[in-house]
């Protein structure tokens, strides 16, 4: 098996476009099927503990382009940064999870959430929760390398 080498690079001039670019070079716990259902995507399955705490069962043998590996310590370094954002996902603020909210690692492929109050929509939430590997979060990481934050054009 070959290593990856090198960075990917997108390029998209337009500032409608940055959606375009997010979903091409990140993704998420979950996705909506054609219904409208939410399906596991990075996430294997999920069960809800009680009302306010949600266990995850991340999806394992997945690599970044880097060769990282997608893993619970992955998962909370990037859920940890997104929380950091004023508003992690601008174009609908309703999507974003509770401040409060916390996530614990079970094991290597497991993380547990725990809300400060009952969620009807954290699942669909998790669509909006975003995994980057250790490289872009220590270059770029939606700005706050650069910028000192996540917030704004990157």
């Amino acid at each position: 098996m070959s290593v990856p080498v090198g960075k990917v690079y997108v390029v998209d001039p337009s500032p409608l476009n940055w959606l375009f670019v997010l979903f091409h070079t990140m993704e998420e716990l979950v996705r909506a099927d054609r219904e409208g259902y939410v399906t596991p995507s990075l996430a294997s399955e999920f069960t809800w503990i009680n009302e306010t705490t949600l266990e995850v069962k991340l999806r394992k043998g997945v690599t970044f382009h880097n060769g990282e590996v997608f893993n619970a310590d992955s998962f909370v370094r990037s859920f940890s940064e997104e929380q950091r954002w004023f508003a992690p996902h601008p174009p609908g603020t309703w999507m974003n999870l509770p401040r409060e909210t916390t996530v614990d690692v079970v094991d290597d492929y497991t993380v547990r959430f725990l809300f400060p109050k009952a969620d009807g929509l954290a699942l669909v939430k998790l669509r909006a929760v975003h995994m980057g590997n250790e490289l872009f979060w220590q270059s770029l990481g939606f700005g706050y390398a650069r910028e000192g934050s996540g917030e704004g054009r990157w």
